[in-house]
């Protein structure tokens, strides 16, 4: 099974792993209506099973009911997996003790003794300094709370800021999560993948299938239900747009006896320093983010991707 690092010296991991937002979330995906835990417990099993290893919430997502969750189902789980999380910093959260009290309740909701991946969900220090936050987590690490660091959303020059407050504490910049998809490169024309690479920062994507525009499942002529009607891309005119894109990916996931998913998640993996954490509801949507394991697009097809998708740029 392939595996890919996250940063300069932490876990080998899966090349892929799962995105659990929608573990324990009602308002966005409506947890607890369609699907509950016996369908995520499942997609945990089926995962576990495939040879993913890592798992990406955070203390916001169904307001602690994912890492609740992760927390449980890790409990029986007999091989050893990557559990990563992330905290929130918000208004209230004002020093450096309440960083340590955030990671200890994560801690607990996860069941374990250390947290393999603590990640800042996003760049906001209006309240409190990166230089506290980052002197925290540093102190997080040394105590034996969290083995790795990352960050969540930074622009280069925050990313390249909370690299250099870390290592004044010995403490390496593990990741970034971010964004990234075939269709949605601004990683790349921003500047932000360069600079991970130079300071050997992992990427951690996230909607790697842009919300299933990426899956064959949404056509000009079958357009989707709920929330994603408000979004352009999913309009007729969005999904035309899209064609060159969805028409390469379908071609190449004949030629490989592949899904659209899983060549869209193939692409990404074939990038330097790269993981997609899809997200996976279900047994079956946990089997078919695997099914990107284990094979190769050719480094013409991956070409070929790269240059269909250049106006996501």
């Amino acid at each position: 099974m392939a595996t890919k690092q996250l940063g300069p010296n932490g876990p080998l991991v899966s090349a892929v792993g799962i995105g659990t937002w929608s573990w324990g979330d009602r308002i966005f995906w409506g947890y607890g209506d369609q699907y509950g835990e016996t369908e995520v417990a499942d997609a945990f099993q089926s995962a576990i099973q495939a040879g993913i290893t890592l798992f990406d919430t955070a203390e916001i997502y169904g307001w602690g009911e994912s890492e609740r969750l992760l927390g449980k189902f890790h409990q029986d789980c007999q091989r050893p997996v990557c559990l990563a999380t992330k905290y929130g910093p918000v208004p209230w959260r004002l020093s450096e003790e309440a960083v340590l009290q955030a990671v200890k309740e994560s801690l607990q909701r996860l069941q374990v003794d250390v947290i393999d991946l603590y990640q800042v969900h996003w760049p906001f220090n209006f309240f409190m300094s990166f230089e506290t936050l980052f002197q925290a987590l540093a102190k997080a690490v040394n105590q034996g709370l969290i083995k790795t660091v990352g960050v969540s959303n930074y622009s280069p020059k925050q990313m390249q800021t909370a690299h250099a407050l870390l290592a004044d504490q010995g403490v390496p910049l593990a990741v970034n999560q971010v964004r990234y998809s075939l269709i949605t490169r601004q990683v790349e024309s921003q500047g932000l993948m360069a600079k991970a690479r130079e300071l050997e920062v992992t990427i951690l994507a996230y909607s790697p299938l842009a919300q299933g525009l990426l899956t064959g499942k949404y056509t000009p002529e079958q357009l989707p239900t709920g929330a994603r009607k408000a979004d352009q891309r999913f309009k007729p005119e969005g999904l035309r747009k899209l064609a060159p894109v969805t028409h390469l990916l379908r071609q190449f996931a004949e030629v490989h006896d592949k899904t659209m998913a899983q060549v869209a998640l193939n692409w990404l993996i074939a990038q330097e320093g790269v993981i997609p954490i899809p997200g996976a509801k279900t047994a079956q949507q946990a089997i078919e983010n695997a099914g990107a394991l284990g094979w190769s697009l050719t480094p013409e097809e991956v070409t070929a991707l790269e240059e269909a998708s250049r106006p996501w740029l």
